[in-house]
């Protein structure tokens, strides 16, 4: 689940991490009234959505008095912002972060992130603060520090001062860093982040460390521990496809292809879309309807996937495992009756009563392709879109 600047500042000042002072708009009058608030000098303009970039893209404006905090407000406010990371398409702005401007003497960066390879936290800093930390990895991956966590321990204060530093900041800085460092992990692991990401993290001219951006994701999972984080949940910023995927636990992602794909396991959904990639056409969506792939289920998966314009056939590739294969295909036979599935479907059943699954799809009358293996599957559902 991602959130918005505002709320990932708001719960890292829960934490004691110094951020700007500033407070959220929804109309240009309460900017206005927030750069009043914070004195009426220079301030800082910032559109709301869940994406970086947003600078580059006009979406992080300066403004010198309130008068000018409204009128750039007026601006940002239902603009389509397009950047790197929400596509072409853009996404719309309805709120902005009014801030205090503040004298930056250096832009640094500050990250914490789950490493696979060693399965543990590892909180990253680097002198390159405003660039893209991939970039930053890619082109100068020396000046990004590491510092692996033992999550039975916790980020120790020697390895905060490796960070800090390590970024060449001066005595005196270095002890604002170091707290900086430790209550940024401490806000990470007490709210089951599973990333957070200060860029940039700014020293300004009177030795003070802040978070100047803030953004964090958090680990889905782990949601049933923190029911306040469920409240920052903004539907307008997510596909809507998926929206609706959350509301059965349908694990959903849409694509662009012209495939709609219906698979039980996240594993067999992936090999599933590079199979049907590999047979000339692309994958609609990712959909994984879990282990418990009963009718009802099968039916919500069938109306979502059917609501994608793009789609002109769906394959579907269960594994009965836990799950029997005769039963999805009692689910997927009522499921296509109740929806009314006007596109091919192929199918594709192993495991698990697997033959009684396909008796069961043969004498229903309905116009299924039956395949027996995954390669058979995707060619004939490519030769049907085509």
């Amino acid at each position: 689940m991602k959130i918005h600047e505002y709320q990932a500042k708001a719960i890292l000042r829960s934490f004691g991490v110094p951020t700007p002072e500033g407070e959220v708009a929804e109309t240009p009058d309460q900017a206005k009234a927030v750069a009043e608030k914070l004195g009426g000098g220079v301030v800082v303009v910032k559109a709301q959505i869940h994406a970086g970039g947003r600078g580059k893209g006009g979406g992080v404006k300066l403004a010198k008095n309130p008068n000018e905090a409204f009128e750039l407000a007026g601006k940002i406010i239902g603009m389509n912002l397009v950047t790197h990371q929400t596509g072409p398409e853009g996404k719309k702005v309805n709120k902005v972060l009014v801030e205090q401007g503040l004298d930056i003497a250096n832009e640094l960066y500050a990250g914490i992130v789950i490493d696979r390879s060693s399965g543990k936290p590892v909180v990253m800093a680097s002198i390159e603060g405003g660039m893209e930390i991939e970039e930053v990895a890619t082109n100068s991956p020396e000046k990004i520090l590491k510092e692996y966590v033992d999550v039975e321990h916790g980020l120790q204060p020697f390895q905060a001062r490796n960070l800090a530093f390590g970024l060449g900041l001066s005595p005196a800085v270095v002890k604002k860093a170091v707290p900086f460092f430790m209550k940024l992990y401490r806000a990470f692991e007490a709210k089951d982040a599973s990333l957070m990401e200060i860029n940039p993290l700014i020293v300004t001219g009177d030795g003070n460390v802040l978070a100047l951006d803030a953004k964090m994701n958090f680990d889905d999972n782990a949601m049933f521990r923190h029911p306040d984080l469920k409240e920052l949940r903004d539907l307008t910023e997510e596909n809507p496809y998926e929206v609706e995927a959350s509301k059965y636990d349908l694990n959903f992602i849409k694509l662009d292809g012209n495939v709609g794909c219906m698979v039980n396991g996240a594993g067999l959904a992936m090999a599933t879309m590079d199979i049907i990639k590999l047979a000339g056409e692309a994958p609609a969506n990712f959909l994984d309807v879990g282990g418990a792939a009963n009718a009802e289920r099968v039916e919500h998966a069938f109306r979502l996937i059917l609501s994608d314009p793009a789609v002109k056939a769906v394959l579907i590739n269960i594994f009965g495992g836990i799950v029997r294969c005769d039963m999805v295909a009692t689910g997927i036979v009522e499921a296509a009756k109740k929806v009314g599935v006007k596109v091919p479907i192929v199918i594709r059943l192993q495991g698990t009563n697997a033959k009684e699954g396909s008796e069961i799809l043969k004498q229903s009358g309905l116009n299924f392709s039956v395949a027996s293996e995954l390669e058979e599957a995707a060619e004939k559902v490519a030769a049907v879109v085509k």
